[in-house]
């Protein structure tokens, strides 16, 4: 299944997250956003739980701003987490 979903208040203007039948992470593309960062936070969240990146990811910062992309990701997969 596939979601996207809306950032606020970071670079990156969309996420798109495909989820396999077993609950774990497909595939995650940001748009917009710090490139390489966001391959990378894609590519370790590939296989893992909602559960495993939503307790890596939530809460983090950047710099001065109250969320960053990885906490966005987090808030995405916890919005997923209700329609399962």
């Amino acid at each position: 299944m596939t979601y996207t979903y809306t950032p606020k208040g970071v670079c990156a203007q969309q996420i798109t997250i495909d989820i396999n039948d077993d609950k774990t992470i497909k595939n995650i593309t940001f748009f917009g956003g710090c490139n390489g960062n966001l391959q990378g936070i894609s590519a370790l969240a590939k296989g893992k739980t909602l559960d495993e990146v939503i307790c890596s990811l939530k809460g983090i910062r950047c710099g001065f701003k109250p969320t960053s992309c990885p906490d966005q990701l987090a808030r995405a997969l916890e919005e997923i987490k209700k329609e399962l």
